[in-house]
C-alpha cells in the first residue's frame, strides 16, 4: 500500500478542502400554485403532485 513521502501541511490540507461547502438548494416559484419548490422535481400541494405546474396525479394523500 502507498504511504506519502512528506507529511501534508494542515495549510495544504485546508486549500484542498475550500471546494467542500454547503450550499443552500435552488427555490423556484411556480406560477400556477404559488407553491415554493426545487426546480425539475415533482413537488406536492393540497394532497396533489405537481410537475412543469402542470397537475400530474391527484389526491397523493394517504388515506
Amino acid at each position: 500500500m502507498a504511504h506519502p513521502k512528506r507529511k501534508t501541511s494542515k495549510s495544504r490540507r485546508d486549500k484542498r478542502r475550500t471546494h467542500y461547502k454547503a450550499e443552500r438548494p435552488t427555490l423556484t416559484v411556480c406560477k400556477e400554485t404559488g407553491a415554493v419548490h426545487v426546480p425539475h422535481k415533482a413537488y406536492e400541494v393540497d394532497g396533489n403532485l405537481y410537475y412543469n405546474g402542470k397537475l400530474i396525479i391527484e389526491n397523493t394523500a394517504a388515506v
